[in-house]
């Protein structure tokens, strides 16, 4: 399937390393073409084959507008990729963009001409794929689960977990792509130098180095010469919901992209661990959950965001995106920042998110523990001495508030 999505930056370390190699996706205790489903897609599939949810059919896009509206995914997520790094290469250029939409759960992929891709995350198994025809002339919605797209998402790239990854490369004029960057790495440290490549990108920013609105190619004198594109120059935004490619959503997605990559390797290492001591984890195994839960909760307190040069984001987008958040004492976890960062309040949104949910208990209560102790005031952390007490505060409020699962005591 489509390669949408990125994966994590590097392998969590711990006294007892699991080789990504070791991962048996078909067999106990992962499962993952056994395990019943309770990713947001699958359930959905029953629900229009059923007729409970109609979707429009009159046409390629009012399809896709229904579709993303059925799954509460918001148009202004749209983000727009030309390189052809996609099974449906062959229809994707800078004149033929490819289209991605995603909210906590869900993401489509949406070609002019093309199949619609899904992925759609399950707390326990990870990435569930589907790829299928848009109904035309009245014919029935089918949509198959899809093995093919396991050899980009559960491969190396992926470090064999069914995850997500985002591709940044320099396309070549014509196709193909002359370098490629960031690659098994995902989320906010990236460096903007190595990042939109292959991607339209628009929206009032500060950011100078990127590889956004670019194709490649080898220069005679030598050294890579960077060839820009104007965003809909070469193709018609009629064609899609939104005319734009904003930054925001992109911002927001790597950030999303790289959680949901650490939630899910942390899940499958744990219940891997788990599985070869017997259900009573040993010494070596309790030291690598604990070095796990310290890498995942510095990713969940932005502790190695790239600063952010300002951006003024797409208002639709910005609004839509923070009324999905719970105020507590007048603050979110969704507040955007966007002057130096993007949130005010650097605690990742996706705790409370069903990727979070799903931990396993035993890799659960260490990040809680790790949290507790980077947001501590009495006994500061060295490592999270960029967080303000008052905003510590404020997202001990907020986490303190919403998540139920939490130990007593805890805060």
């Amino acid at each position: 399937m489509t390669r949408i999505f990125a994966i994590l930056a590097a392998c969590l370390a711990g006294t007892l390393a699991v080789s990504a190699a070791e991962y048996e996706l078909d067999a106990a205790p992962h499962d993952y073409w056994k395990r019943p489903l309770k990713d947001p897609f699958t359930k959905f599939i029953s629900d229009v084959e059923s007729g409970r949810v109609k979707l429009d059919g009159s046409g390629e896009l009012p399809y896709l507008v229904s579709l993303l509206k059925a799954l509460k995914i918001p148009v202004s997520s749209q983000m727009l990729v030309f390189s052809n790094t996609s099974l449906q290469l062959r229809l994707i250029s800078p004149r033929n963009p490819r289209a991605l939409f995603f909210n906590e759960d869900v993401y489509v992929g949406y070609i002019p001409g093309g199949r619609m891709e899904i992925v759609s995350v399950d707390p326990e198994a990870g990435g569930i794929f589907y790829i299928f025809d848009i109904p035309r002339d009245g014919s029935a919605f089918r949509a198959e689960r899809s093995d093919r797209c396991m050899n980009c998402h559960a491969k190396e790239e992926t470090f064999y977990v069914p995850g997500l990854f985002v591709k940044s490369v320099v396309p070549l004029p014509t196709g193909g792509s002359l370098q490629a960057f960031r690659q098994k790495q995902s989320g906010h440290a990236i460096p903007f130098a190595e990042r939109f490549g292959g991607w339209y990108l628009t929206g009032k920013h500060g950011i100078t180095e990127h590889w956004g609105n670019a194709l490649g190619r080898n220069s005679p004198e030598g050294g890579l010469q960077k060839l820009p594109l104007e965003p809909g120059k070469l193709f018609d935004y009629g064609r899609y919901p939104v005319a734009g490619s904003d930054i925001l959503p992109q911002l927001v997605h790597e950030h999303q992209v790289g959680f949901v990559n650490r939630a899910l390797e942390a899940t499958y290492k744990t219940r891997e661990l788990l599985h070869k001591d017997g259900g009573k984890p040993s010494a070596a195994t309790n030291a690598a959950l604990d070095e796990t839960a310290k890498s995942f909760v510095r990713y969940i307190l932005f502790a190695d965001e790239v600063p952010l040069p300002g951006v003024e984001g797409d208002s639709a987008f910005k609004s839509e995106f923070q009324k999905a958040g719970t105020m507590i004492g007048g603050a979110s976890l969704r507040e955007f920042d966007l002057k130096t960062r993007m949130f005010r309040n650097r605690c990742s949104y996706m705790v409370h998110s069903a990727i979070f949910a799903g931990i396993p208990r035993e890799m659960k209560l260490r990040v809680y523990r790790q949290l507790a102790l980077a947001l501590s005031e009495a006994q500061p952390a060295k490592d999270y001495a960029y967080i303000p007490a008052a905003e510590k505060r404020t997202i001990r409020g907020i986490l303190k508030a919403t998540m139920t699962d939490a130990p007593a005591g805890w805060f």
